[in-house]
């Protein structure tokens, strides 16, 4: 298979890409065809040896969406064939490859309203949008919430859960994100 992976630590240009055996899921794992990955700024930091990770080499990439392929021992709730989206691992490497192996608990049906673009580009701003307003804000119906960058990743799915919790949203962005 072909993979993204870094030898070293530093620059974009430090990604090389190899032809590597494909993976076998582990306990706790699926394999899936990935036929898409998100980028973002932790795949930048993993790169540069900025978060602590797994030895080197590493595949990179964190979030994918993609097609289960098969499926490690002890993972209920998915079948071959199936459509999924999520995050690889807390290692945050794996999905810029052709398989990947990702922890089940870390991925989910990709919802059909989505493409395998759009689904591999949710993840992460998802979630963090939902910690920033539920775990760590602890909001609740009918309260107001500012949020500001409403136009960028985070903030547009901060406004959309917010909305949807029946909250009342303020919301703020750069006047240049006017379309």
């Amino acid at each position: 298979m072909k993979a993204a992976r870094v030898l070293r630590f530093g620059p974009p240009g430090v990604i090389m890409n190899d032809d590597l055996p494909r993976h076998e899921p582990a306990a706790g794992q699926l394999l899936v065809h990935v036929k898409s990955a998100g980028v973002g700024n932790l795949d930048a930091l993993v790169r540069e040896g900025k978060i602590p990770n797994e030895p080197l080499p590493l595949i990179l990439g964190y979030e994918l969406s993609g097609i289960v392929e098969a499926i490690g021992p002890g993972v209920l709730g998915f079948t071959p064939g199936e459509e999924v989206y999520g995050a690889t691992s807390n290692q945050l490497t794996g999905a810029y490859a052709e398989y990947s192996v990702p922890s089940a608990k870390m991925m989910a049906p990709k919802p059909k309203s989505l493409n395998f673009i759009e689904a591999a580009s949710a993840p992460v701003v998802t979630v963090t949008a939902w910690q920033m307003l539920f775990d760590y804000g602890q909001v609740t119906d009918g309260q107001t919430v500012l949020i500001h960058g409403a136009a960028g990743n985070v903030g547009g799915y901060a406004v959309q859960l917010a909305s949807q919790a029946g909250l009342h949203v303020v919301a703020t962005a750069d006047a240049g994100d006017r379309n």
